[in-house]
């Protein structure tokens, strides 16, 4: 079974920084495409980032150069660096696993990322 748990999620003001985790059991990180998703109040879930084997990642535009996704193998963990948090970037983090990147069957249970301005 697997299972993927968010945590890191809390209250900062603009211009902070967060790491978001997301531990995973049931699964390998390294053998998978992982991805952050985001979904604000009102609106539709959004892509954020991924990273798949070997470690190549990708990112949406408007969190380029700000956030980066990463990976401890060891760990199984697979974590997401936000910097330079926008009031705009407030919304339910989730993580998530597929095999491939339009494919992803599971997905983690979601933390809060307030930022306030």
């Amino acid at each position: 079974q697997v299972q993927l748990v968010e945590s890191g999620g809390g209250l900062v003001q603009a211009g902070g920084s967060l790491r978001l985790s997301c531990a995973a059991s049931g699964r390998t990180v390294s053998r998978y495409v992982m991805g952050w998703f985001r979904q604000a109040p009102g609106k539709e879930r959004e892509f954020v980032a991924s990273i798949r084997w070997p470690g190549s990642t990708v990112y949406a535009d408007s969190v380029k150069g700000r956030f980066t996704i990463s990976r401890d193998n060891a760990k199984n963990t697979v974590y997401l660096q936000m910097n330079s948090l926008k009031p705009e970037d407030t919304a339910v983090y989730y993580c998530a696993s597929g095999a491939t990147t339009s494919t992803y069957n599971y997905w983690g249970q979601g933390t809060q990322v307030t930022v306030s301005s």
